[in-house]
């Protein structure tokens, strides 16, 4: 056997190891979402009251690290679907809150065709490309603390423009996620299915979030 052909035989297990967790990633990540859509239309419908945000927090929190804890076993994917409808249920009162506005059914439907477009096109844009974006772990990570405790800042300050910012700064963090993130699936970086997904749709619900916020407030919501 060639020196080339002993090289596509180790390659070819990581390979198939990568496609898979591909696969298995968004398999699970359109289950969540549409569970998740369930979860928020659920408490639309209900008129479900804000929660909280130290609730939100503790919520958020917790759940992310009891999926972190079972990522590796089949409990994981209970607490995968805990989460994404937790969240989904946070964000049932922050789309009846701009459903209330003039033009709110525009402004919901922009933020999610908005959240579609971007997170197809850089998904696309990495698996075909196959380019890495490892170099971004680091700025993507001192980012996204940096505009999270911005916008603790902003909620119990009460700074609108400061949370405008945030949220904008939030669109451009979350897109570089989701190609760092995506990058990590492609190359071997991300081997747990769970964890990717998990990230991913952090990323999309951040995203649908912040434009949210952006295009209410240029529709005159502030």
């Amino acid at each position: 056997m060639s020196a080339y052909e002993k090289t596509i035989v180790r390659s070819e297990p990581s390979v198939l190891a990568t496609n898979k967790v591909i696969r298995n990633t968004y398999t699970l990540l359109s289950m969540t979402l549409l569970f998740s859509a369930l979860c928020a239309g659920i408490a639309v419908v209900t008129n479900m009251p804000f929660i909280h945000p130290i609730i939100t927090l503790v919520g958020y929190f917790g759940l992310l690290f009891a999926v972190t804890k079972t990522r590796n076993s089949g409990l994981g994917l209970f607490f995968v679907f805990a989460l994404t409808g937790f969240m989904g249920v946070t964000l049932g009162p922050i789309i009846s809150a701009y459903l209330s506005l003039p033009g709110g059914n525009q402004i919901v439907m922009t933020a999610m065709g908005g959240t579609g477009v971007i997170f197809l096109g850089l998904s696309g844009y990495a698996l075909t490309t196959r380019k890495d974006f490892s170099f971004m772990g680091g700025f993507l990570m001192v980012g996204i603390l940096v505009a999270f405790l911005a916008g603790i800042a902003s909620l119990f300050l009460a700074m609108p423009g400061l949370s405008l910012a945030v949220s904008a700064m939030f669109v451009l963090l979350m897109s570089g996620l989701i190609l760092y993130q995506t990058s990590q699936i492609i190359h071997g970086g991300e081997t747990n299915y769970i964890m990717a997904t998990v990230t991913l749709y952090i990323a999309i619900y951040n995203l649908f979030t912040s434009l949210l916020h952006l295009l209410g407030a240029f529709g005159g919501d502030e």
